[in-house]
C-alpha cells in the first residue's frame, strides 16, 4: 500500500508544481502586459501632442495680419534647409515676412511654452503641490521686476555699455538683452527661496501658494514703483512688457534662449526618475538614497533659468505651467518622466494657437498674448480648485 501511495504523492506534488508554476507565468504575463500596454499609450500621448506641436508650429508661420498659404510657408522654410532643391514662392516677400518676424517669433513661442510647462511639472514634483508653477509661485512677477528694474536704471547701472551691440555667430547681440536675462533670473530665484524660507515651517499646499500670492504682491508693488518714477519711453515698454507679448522676438532672442532652454530641459528630464521618488515622502526618497535637499535645489534652480529667461524677452506669460502639466495628469498619469515631455509640448502648443488668435482677432492690429492666457487660465484655475478632488487638498 504505502508503494503504491508515494508514486500518487509524487504525482500531485508534481501536479501542484507545474500549476503553480503556470499561474505565476500567467500573472507576470498579464502584468507586464498591462504594462507594456500603459507604456505604448504614454508614447503615444507624447506622440500626438508632438504632432499638435507640429501643427501649431506651421500654422504660427501661415496665420497673421497677412495670411500665406501653408504651401508657400513650408517653401520658404524648405529653400533656407534646402536651397538647391526647393525654390522659393512666386510671392517674394513671403520669405521677409516669415524669415525675419514670424520664424523667430514662433520659435519664441516654442521654448516659452515648453519652458513654463516643463518648470510647472517639476514644481509640482519637487514640491508635491499640484498648485505650484512660476506663475502661482511669484516667480514670473519677481523676474518680471528684475526686467523692470533692468529697463528703468540699466543706463544708469551700466552707462553707455547698455546700449552696446556686439555680434556672435553672425547675429547682433546687445548687452541691453543680456542684462535683461540676468536680472530677470537673479530676481525669480531669489523669490524661490523668499517663498521657501516663509513656508519652512508649514509646507501645506494652502502655505506655499499664499506665500508665492504674498511674493508676487511685494514685487509688484516694485514693479508699480519702476513704473511711477519712469519716462514716458520706458513706461510705455514695461507696461507693453508686462501684458506679454512677442514683440521682443529676434533672432538675437533665439540666440540667448537656445543654449540656456534646451540643457535645461534635458538635464530635467535626466531628474524625472528621482523626482518620481519624491512622490511617496521625502523620507521614503531619502530612504533609497535620494539627497532631497540638493534634489529640490537643482530642480528649482533650472525651472526658474528657464522661466526666468523667457520672461526677460515675452513679458508675464501665465498659467502654462499650471494647465499643460494637469491636462497631461489626467490623461497619463503621475510618472514625470512622461509628463514633463508631454506637457512641454502641449505648453508649446497652447502658446502658440494663443499666440495665432491675439495676431487674428483684430488684425491687422495685434493684443498681448498674455491677455488671452489670463482668459483661459483664469477658467482652467477656477474649474480646477473647485473641483471636489482638489477642494479636499487645500
Amino acid at each position: 500500500m504505502t508503494n503504491v501511495q508515494e508514486p500518487v504523492d509524487r504525482f500531485d506534488a508534481e501536479r501542484d508544481r507545474i500549476m503553480s508554476t503556470m499561474q505565476t507565468t500567467i500573472e507576470h504575463d498579464r502584468i507586464e502586459g498591462q504594462y507594456d500596454t500603459s507604456q505604448r499609450s504614454k508614447v503615444l500621448f507624447i506622440s500626438a501632442m508632438g504632432a499638435l506641436t507640429i501643427i501649431a508650429f506651421i500654422c504660427s508661420l501661415a496665420i497673421g495680419s497677412v495670411d500665406i498659404p501653408i504651401l508657400d510657408a513650408l517653401s520658404v522654410l524648405g529653400h533656407h534647409l534646402f536651397p538647391s532643391w526647393i525654390s522659393l514662392p512666386d510671392t517674394a516677400w513671403y520669405d521677409t515676412i516669415i524669415m525675419m518676424e514670424r520664424f523667430p517669433r514662433t520659435l519664441l513661442c516654442l521654448m516659452t511654452g515648453v519652458s513654463l510647462a516643463a518648470a510647472g511639472t517639476v514644481m509640482q514634483g519637487l514640491l508635491r503641490n499640484p498648485l505650484v508653477s512660476p506663475f502661482t509661485l511669484g516667480v514670473s512677477t519677481a523676474a518680471s521686476f528684475g526686467a523692470a528694474i533692468s529697463i528703468v536704471f540699466g543706463s544708469s547701472i551700466l552707462g553707455g555699455a547698455f546700449y552696446s551691440t556686439f555680434s556672435f555667430l553672425g547675429f547682433d547681440m546687445t548687452v541691453k538683452n543680456i542684462f535683461l536675462v540676468l536680472m530677470s533670473f537673479a530676481f525669480g530665484m531669489f523669490s524661490i527661496l523668499l517663498v521657501l524660507r516663509i513656508a519652512k515651517r508649514d509646507s501645506s499646499r494652502a502655505t506655499l501658494v499664499l506665500s508665492g500670492v504674498v511674493i508676487s504682491y511685494l514685487f509688484q508693488a516694485g514693479i508699480s514703483f519702476s513704473k511711477y518714477i519712469s519716462n514716458d519711453e520706458s513706461l510705455r515698454e514695461i507696461t507693453n512688457w508686462l501684458m506679454g507679448g512677442m514683440w521682443n522676438a529676434t533672432w538675437s532672442a533665439i540666440v540667448i534662449m537656445t543654449p540656456i532652454v534646451i540643457p535645461c530641459i534635458i538635464y530635467l528630464e535626466k531628474m524625472a526618475l528621482d523626482i518620481n521618488s519624491l512622490s511617496a515622502g521625502d523620507e521614503i526618497a531619502r530612504n533609497v538614497g535620494i539627497d532631497v535637499g540638493k534634489l529640490r535645489n537643482k530642480g528649482l534652480i533650472a525651472s526658474t533659468l528657464i522661466a526666468s529667461t523667457c520672461v526677460a524677452f515675452t513679458g508675464v506669460i501665465g498659467f502654462i505651467g499650471l494647465m499643460a502639466p494637469h491636462m497631461c495628469r489626467m490623461i497619463i498619469g503621475n510618472d514625470t518622466r512622461y509628463i514633463l515631455p508631454a506637457s512641454a509640448l502641449l505648453g508649446s502648443s497652447i502658446l502658440m494657437f494663443s499666440d495665432i488668435v491675439a495676431r487674428v482677432i483684430i488684425r491687422p492690429d495685434q493684443i498681448p498674448v498674455g491677455i488671452i492666457l489670463y482668459f483661459i487660465g483664469g477658467i482652467f484655475f477656477i474649474w480646477m480648485v473647485t473641483r471636489s478632488k482638489w477642494s479636499g487638498k487645500l
